[in-house]
């Protein structure tokens, strides 16, 4: 990935358009992005990162969206990024606009647009853009896939920010853990031990639930068994090794005793069989005596019962025939008491309807009063027009009313208004004031802000110039030491040197073979060669005293260098500081800090008082307006009135004249509307009356003539004569019960059976019941000791088979559950065969973690001249578990310790060598995606000039693999030593951009 152009509008601190070319950056391979603090150096890459992710990074998140604006922009400029990059071979724009609010185009206030994205990639066969999407999330997942790292790991490998690799060398094993899970993508291992785990519980609770049933069969066969087994169930509980083996033999023997039992209780069934057989035969026949011998007595019985009731039932013989002759006389008399019901309600009606009418009408006939009727009807037409007259009138006071309310409502308004506006000046003069005191107080924060900035650079030269003189006295304390050690090591090293030279002629002799020519005098016998004595220094004893004297000078040397660095460092702050102390010029600052921000805060409150005073001038416009719309209503309400009231005096005359006494016309139609329907019932009434009398009459010659026919005296004879159907029913059965009683009676006496059975002397059917109820007693008493054997032999079987089949199932369950046991213990670090109780996802790590120092290590050695080595290390950490340990090796000492113990400067350098370390291992994993763009944040200033040139050394090897790295930092050494520079400058309209190339 190579980054071409970059164009930057509103955005961040900067409020207009800016542009940074970085193909001219590029070119020298190294280049510097610097600037004050504050200036915006970050913001340059907030912005790359935005155009390619649509978000900040993470640090930064929480100015997404409408906070990405620069306070800086013109209200009607659009925020904008603008990247042009080139990745896998592609020339690709990326425009991201973020959401903004505008001002409205029609009206007053604003209005938010939403964020738009552009992807447009280079034709160059066209020789133009060509546009590819305009989707946010289409965008997103294209850049992904082309880079092939998520925004996290872009933040990481690219930006390259040195703090976090600077905690991160500091930080514990599980700070780590999480930093490289996020780059390298390990949950994957995190969610198969959880995977594991989660097979091992599932596994566990399968072979418990085996266990369970196969013991709750257990259980079911001791309850089915009930007191034949003697021999109990074994005490055991799910879990326990051979349940299964303990519980199938314990079935056997119960089975067999079951089968032993179900034997005995079959014969004692037959034996039962026999003589309850036996006890049902002599049972039968005295039944059978009993039942003829009681059939005969009560045959006699019923016999005398009828002879007793034989008078009733010719009397009812005799009501049955003259019911038969009634029938032909029953429509004549349904039809007469249908004309008398007839006539009764009519007569009700007329009498109801007469009842109401007025006594002037009590004796009038059907047609007089139909023709009162419609007189009464034509008078109520007469009243529709003064019907309409009324309403109007009700309308006119409604009317009336109405303007009552409007009036009063003017003169509210009127009152208002006037009281508003007497006291208009005073509101105007009030807000004129209040815009001029923010007016004069934002000049003056402008002045104070001239004047605190140069006390707050003095300040934080002075805090320099303090520190920097402790560091002094540190240096110079650290410098003595370091040259009394060097003095010590050389003269430790001359010594041995001289003890050396001494015994050289031992050393010599030890490399002697006869035969061989001698090194010194040539001769090929030996035959006294010199013997090394007690306390011989050889040559490695010597060049380790040289290798300690040769360190002890470079740091002797360091130590003196850093001291002139510091000496250097102070001298320039107390030149920038003075002599003043540091807290007068804290005081100072203070001062003008507390000018500044009351000054600011009054006004901050110009725009409001603005606002104040259009508001108000607005509000005196409208009072105006509302008290003269107010008169002119009241004027035309006057004439209003006038008309009203001429009108109403020609209703109500009209009205007085149609009410007659009546209290109003609606009154008197409702009065006449009653008579009308009082008088149309009334005529009805007396006519139905009429009809249905001379029905009546009808019906009673009718019904004379039908009793004559049927041959009854009088029609009230014929009537007393009839049944209703209940009645009839009631007779006929009675009729029909005695007949078939008789000739029951007469059959039952004349059997021959039963004749002969009633001779014969009573029966004892007690004593032959009880026999039998014995035998039967004793055979359901065997059938269900045999029947509950039976079943307990079966519902044993059942349960043995379903026990069997369990133990089956349950042997591979528990196999499966011991070997994802022992994976998941594994996996989890917790098993005995993991030594070092090491989990998968640390396990994966650490790899990775390895493969990171490994890469990190070829630039520290460079940086640190062959001192440094970064290595992993798998050593225990908390709760006995092996962690994510990162050591340095130092080469001048031979020790290996921990990250933490570095100094600043060896932490920046060993942070730069691990995070450039990072970014190769995450581009391979990302799929080898070539990074031809790398900016490294801040960390250099605690570097002296001799580390600084190999750090640069390193970087500027990048450029070897086509590469060019951009270094953010203020440290003005940096602006001398690297000449393509890309400088942001902070003002008060907001920042910009310069650039210079190589």
């Amino acid at each position: 990935m190579r980054l071409h152009r970059l164009d930057i509008t509103a955005f961040g601190p900067f409020g207009g358009a800016q542009s940074v070319d970085f193909d001219e950056l590029s070119a020298a391979g190294l280049f510097l992005l610097h600037g004050p603090t504050g200036a915006g150096k970050t913001s340059v890459l907030d912005a790359v990162c935005f155009a390619l992710y649509g978000a900040v990074p993470g640090a930064r998140q929480s100015g997404q969206g409408l906070g990405l604006r620069s306070d800086h922009a013109a209200s009607d400029t659009r925020t904008e990024i603008r990247l042009e990059l080139s990745v896998a071979g592609r020339r690709l724009e990326v425009t991201r606009q973020p959401p903004w609010e505008r001002p409205k185009l029609r009206g007053k206030g604003m209005t938010t647009e939403k964020a738009q994205s552009w992807l447009r990639e280079y034709d160059s066969t066209a020789g133009s853009w060509k546009d590819l999407s305009r989707s946010h999330q289409e965008i997103g997942e294209e850049i992904t896939q082309l880079l092939g790292m998520s925004r996290e790991q872009f933040c990481q490998v690219v930006l390259l920010p040195q703090g976090d690799f600077a905690r991160f060398l500091r930080a514990d094993a599980e700070a780590r853990g999480k930093l490289l899970g996020r780059l390298f993508d390990t949950h994957r291992f995190a969610e198969v031990e959880k995977r594991l785990a989660e097979r091992r519980r599932a596994a566990e609770a399968e072979v418990r639930a085996a266990d369970t049933a196969l013991l709750a069969d257990a259980h079911r066969m001791q309850q089915a068994a009930g007191r034949v087994v003697e021999e109990p169930l074994p005490d055991l509980t799910p879990g326990d090794p051979g349940l299964a083996e303990s519980v199938l033999a314990w079935a056997a023997v119960a089975r067999s005793t079951a089968r032993e039992a179900l034997t005995v209780a079959h014969c004692a069934r037959g034996s039962a069989e026999s003589a309850q057989a036996a006890a049902d035969h002599v049972l039968d026949d005295v039944r059978e005596v009993d039942r003829l011998q009681r059939r005969f007595t009560e045959a006699q019985e019923r016999a005398a019962r009828l002879e007793q009731r034989a008078d009733a039932h010719n009397a009812a013989r005799t009501r049955m025939e003259r019911a038969r002759k009634a029938e032909a006389v029953a429509p004549a008399l349904d039809l007469r008491d249908a004309a008398e019901a007839e006539h009764r309600r009519a007569s009700a009606e007329e009498t109801r309807a007469r009842a109401a009418l007025p006594e002037t009408f009590a004796g009038a006939g059907a047609p007089g009063l139909a023709v009162a009727a419609r007189k009464a009807a034509e008078e109520l037409g007469g009243l529709e027009s003064a019907r309409r007259a009324e309403r109007r009138l009700g309308e006119l006071g409604s009317e009336r009313a109405s303007l009552d309310r409007q009036e009063r409502a003017d003169e509210d308004v009127l009152q208002d208004a006037e009281s508003w506006l007497a006291d208009w000046e005073e509101t105007r003069a009030g807000v004129e004031a209040r815009v001029e005191s923010a007016q004069e107080a934002a000049a003056r924060a402008e002045q104070l802000a001239v004047r605190r900035e140069p006390a707050v650079k003095r300040l934080a030269a002075a805090r320099l110039r303090d520190e920097l003189a402790r560091d002094t006295e540190a240096a110079h304390a650290r410098s003595l030491a370091a040259r009394e050690r060097a003095t010590q090591a050389h003269a430790h090293w001359l010594d041995l040197k001289e003890q050396r030279l001494q015994g050289i002629a031992a050393e010599l002799a030890a490399g002697l073979v006869d035969g061989e020519s001698c090194a010194v005098c040539g001769a090929t016998e030996h035959p006294a060669p010199a013997r090394k004595i007690a306390g011989h220094v050889d040559r490695e004893t010597e060049e380790r005293a040289l290798a300690a004297h040769r360190s002890a000078d470079e740091q002797r040397a360091e130590a003196e260098r850093r001291l002139g660095v510091v000496r250097e460092a102070l001298a320039a702050a107390t030149a920038e500081a003075g002599d003043a102390p540091t807290r007068q010029l804290e005081e100072q600052a203070e001062e003008l800090e507390c000018l500044h921000t009351e000054a600011r805060t009054v006004a901050s409150g110009l725009h409001a008082a603005r606002e104040a005073r259009e508001q108000a001038e607005r509000e005196h416009e409208r009072r105006l307006t509302a008290q003269q719309e107010a008169a002119r209503r009241v004027a035309a309400r006057t004439s209003h009135r006038e008309v009203l009231d001429r009108e109403k005096a020609s209703l109500e005359g009209e009205l007085e004249q149609a009410r007659g006494a009546a209290g109003s016309v609606s009154e008197r139609a409702t009065q006449l509307e009653r008579q009308v329907a009082l008088l149309t019932d009334a005529a009805e009434g007396v006519r139905a009356a009429e009809d249905i009398a001379r029905r009546l009459k009808d019906a009673d010659a009718r019904l004379a003539d039908a009793a004559f026919r049927a041959g009854f005296e009088t029609p009230q004879a014929a009537a007393a004569a009839m049944l209703d159907d209940v009645a009839h029913r009631d007779l006929q059965r009675q009729l029909d019960a005695w007949q078939l009683e008789e000739s029951s009676v007469r059959a039952v006496l004349a059997e021959a059976d039963t004749t002969a059975a009633a001779r014969r002397p009573p029966v004892d059917l007690p004593a032959a019941e009880r026999s039998a109820e014995s035998a039967a007693r004793r055979l359901r008493d065997t059938a269900s000791a045999r029947d509950a054997a039976a079943r307990r032999c079966t519902e044993l079987d059942t349960l043995s088979t379903r026990a069997t089949g369990g133990a089956r199932r349950l042997a591979p369950l528990r196999e499966e559950y011991e070997r994802v046991s022992r994976l998941a213990g594994l996996a989890a670090g917790t098993s005995a065969d993991n030594e070092r109780r090491m989990r998968l996802e640390a396990y994966v790590l650490a790899a990775r973690l390895e493969q990171v120092a490994a890469a990190a290590t070829v630039r520290l050695q460079r940086m640190s001249s062959g001192r440094y080595t970064l290595v992993h290390s798998d050593d225990r950490a908390g709760r006995g578990r092996s962690g994510l340990g990162l050591h340095v090796v130092d080469a001048w000492t031979g020790r290996e310790r921990d990250t933490a113990t570095l100094s600043g400067g060896e932490t920046f350098f060993a942070s730069l060598a691990l995070a450039l370390g990072l970014a190769d291992v995450v581009t391979d994993e990302a799929g080898g995606v070539r990074l031809d763009t790398l900016f490294i944040d801040e960390g250099f200033g605690s570097l002296d000039d001799q580390t600084l040139d190999e750090v640069l050394d390193v970087l500027d090897s990048l450029r070897e693999r086509d590469r060019s790295v951009g270094i953010v930092s203020h440290v003005g050494d940096l602006r001398r030593r690297i000449h393509a520079q890309l400088e942001v400058v902070k003002g008060r309209t907001g920042s910009v951009v310069r650039q210079r190339g190589a």
